[in-house]
């Protein structure tokens, strides 16, 4: 009876993608001529525990290939071979590709094996130049077999006795019978002797061993390795042999599985890659779906946790007993201090779950080492990255979703934003450019900030294109910094070459687009010939809101804190009415378009009179609208549940909440309501007033 090892597949990926992300970091640090033995110790640790689970789970494409960049580590760190740049770039692209393979596995995918191939050639020649003699005939071989010319070859027998134990250490003797059979050709002997009595049989035992007689061109040591997991449970023995194939006629052939007749001692004769490889289709492994994700939480985080949920209980208990018998006055106060304490132990249970699904942002910035690196050397530029704030902790999902737009400002803040080193020096700057990540909490956000010390926006050329593609007019006054917002435009870009790398203004719509998704915002600013910063701003979380409670008629609607600008009153004096039917407000120095929410969503008994509600001023894209609303309620946090997964997409709204009496209330999506209302026309970013131009 064996293990069901499929349970266990979804940590050996975790596990495996965490040591990726270990052996590409250490990888970066590495320094040709100045080797560190401990770094080199670490990737090697991480590449061996890699190749280990894989031949235990069956992932002999992961196995076989990490083997062969285990060798190349393994003669770095015994000095055997000296660290070349080129090696770092070959290991780093092995990285890439176990990540593949080990993502194709994950999702129950066949793995595409071209590029392991070619690496592992590239590992070969590397190896071979080391010891061309051993293995010059056939580099390209990923298993090399006999081919009985070659004096090289020798026959090993190999004694195989695990320890009843064996399966609750939770290997499996057909995977390494499997890894075997791929280093020659092999023969396989049972020995059954060691079978209990029926009666005294326990199923997650073992009993067998197996003799095996292996004809390869591989080392002695190359063949402990494959019994290297299961050292300190098995007896093993390896001898050098000569001949067997010639006694082959002798051995019989092995009773199948299901025969439980153990008088003789049967023989199997293992018809190279045959017999074996069968087995190992049949029991090739199913990985559980990619999608199920997981978070590693610290054991105070748990901790904190249980001692909310401890409190939660014996405040329950206590208004419990407080519920019984008749209610006086001092039952009635003790009561009110119960509830209280209720909700105070609610609030730091609702923090201690939350604080569950932050993580340091550091998971985010660890992939950009590799990426400046990468893209650097591609561009010919010499580039620093500084990481800080690296332990600034955000909720997992904002962190998966500010991934991509990070990537694509960091890519454009080394494809444009950064000088060549000749540039650089002539200006007087060093050389070596500097990229700064920094992270910070501020106001109950999280700020990131992404600084180069590039060369800097150029206003002039923003403004002159925006005047080519009419996107203002030369009346317009704006200030340095409303220009430099134009690279947010869609399709805006002043790149005199679009490059495979970047386009500053190309795709940062998108950049825009996808941190407004999150409730967050993104601004820039620029100094030319010193660099430029763009700064986002993200609600540490998704799951909750900082809400404006408003009513309209009998309805009550949240505005999202960080989209409001301003609350007054109306000062009709101040209101035009323009074409559409449409009223704005003079309001300083701009005109602010006024949306009567009654009439968007269609509510009767709502005020109508501007001057009897209130205005509550929002910005969004940079453009402001007012929102009449009967009165202002409360201020406070809402829990975020979607439309859309519980009942369709409503626009102008981005989702919903249940307030404290039961009722559910919506969620005012103020870009929705803009398009709703009609005044933003698709493509562009301005507001369409007829009669008025808003800014």
């Amino acid at each position: 009876m064996s293990i069901d090892l499929s349970q266990f597949f979804e940590v050996f990926f975790e596990e495996s993608f965490e040591g990726l992300d270990t052996m590409e970091s250490e990888l970066l640090n590495l320094q040709p001529g100045d080797l560190d033995s401990e770094t080199i110790n670490t990737i090697f640790r991480a590449a061996h525990s890699i190749k280990g689970g894989s031949g235990t789970f069956g992932f002999s494409s992961v196995a076989d290939f990490t083997h062969v960049l285990e060798t190349l580590l393994d003669q770095i760190r015994d000095g055997r071979r000296a660290l070349e740049p080129d090696h770092v770039n070959l290991l780093l692209q092995s990285v890439d590709c176990l990540r593949l393979l080990l993502s194709a596995l994950q999702l129950e995918q066949e793995p595409d094996l071209s590029q392991s191939i070619a690496l592992r050639q590239e590992f070969e020649r590397i190896l071979n130049n080391e010891q061309p003699a051993a293995q010059s005939d056939t580099p390209s071989s990923p298993a090399p077999k006999a081919q009985g010319g070659p004096s090289s070859v020798d026959t090993f027998e190999i004694i195989f006795k695990p320890l009843h134990h064996l399966f609750k250490t939770g290997n499996e003797p057909l995977f390494m019978i499997t890894e075997l059979s791929e280093l020659g050709q092999l023969d396989v002997k049972v020995n059954l002797d060691g079978i209990a009595d029926i009666n005294d049989m326990q199923p997650d035992d073992c009993y067998l061993a197996w003799t095996f007689y292996l004809e390869t061109t591989e080392s002695e040591s190359r063949i402990k390795e494959v019994f290297e997991w299961v050292e300190d449970d098995a007896e093993i023995t390896i001898t050098v042999c000569g001949g067997l194939f010639e006694e082959d006629d002798e051995l019989i052939a092995a009773p199948p599985e299901s025969e439980t007749n153990s008088k003789p001692e049967p023989a199997v004769k293992v018809e190279q890659s045959k017999a074996v490889k069968s087995e190992s289709e049949t029991a090739k492994p199913v990985a559980k779906a990619a999608e199920s994700t997981s978070i590693r939480v610290s054991i105070d985080k748990v901790d904190s946790l249980i001692n909310m949920v401890g409190e939660l209980v014996i405040t329950q208990a206590m208004l419990t007993q407080l519920g019984e018998g008749e209610i006086t006055d001092n039952k009635l106060m003790a009561l009110q201090e119960g509830l209280a304490q209720l909700a105070h132990n609610t609030r730091d249970l609702q923090e201690s779950v939350m604080r569950i699904r932050m993580l340091p942002i550091s998971f985010v910035f660890s992939r950009f080492p590799r990426l400046v690196r990468d893209t650097s050397q591609k561009l010919g530029k010499q580039v620093e990255l500084k990481l800080l704030g690296e332990q600034t902790e955000l909720d997992k999902t904002v962190m998966e979703k500010i991934s991509d737009p990070m990537v694509h400002l960091v890519r454009n803040s080394l494809d444009h934003g950064l000088e060549r080193p000749d540039v650089r020096e002539e200006a007087g700057k060093d050389p070596v450019g500097k990229v700064t990540l920094n992270a910070f909490h501020q106001g109950g956000n999280i700020v990131i900030e992404i600084m180069d010390d590039g060369n800097g926006l150029n206003t002039q050329k923003i403004r002159s294109k925006a005047l080519q593609n009419g996107l203002i007019s030369e009346t317009d006054d704006l200030s340095d910094d409303k220009i430099n917002e134009l690279i947010f435009m869609p399709g805006f870009s002043t790149a005199d070459e679009v490059s495979d790398i970047s386009g500053r203004g190309v795709g940062m719509d998108v950049v825009r687009r996808n941190i407004q998704a999150l409730n967050g915002s993104i601004e820039v600013t620029s100094e030319q010939g010193v660099g430029s910063t763009f700064t986002i701003r993200l609600p540490l979380t998704l799951a909750i809101l900082d809400g404006q409670l408003v009513t309209v008629g009998q309805h009550t609607y949240i505005i999202p804190l960080i989209s409001i600008v301003e609350s007054l009153q109306v000062d009709i004096k101040k209101v035009n009415s323009v074409g559409g039917g449409l009223d704005v407000l003079r309001l300083r120095d701009e005109y602010v378009p006024i949306l009567r929410l009654y009439q968007i969503f269609n509510h009767r008994g709502a005020i109508e009179d501007l001057e009897k509600g209130l205005l509550v001023v929002v910005e969004s894209d940079n453009q402001k609208v007012g929102l009449l609303v009967d009165d202002l309620l409360a201020q406070q946090q809402v829990v975020i549940k979607s439309l859309e997964a519980n009942y369709q997409k409503v626009e102008g709204v981005s989702g919903a909440t249940i307030l404290g009496d039961g009722r559910v209330s919506l969620i005012v999506d103020i870009t929705g309501l803009i398009k709703l209302a009609g005044l933003k026309k698709a493509g562009r970013q301005e507001l369409v007033i007829d009669g008025l131009e808003a800014h």
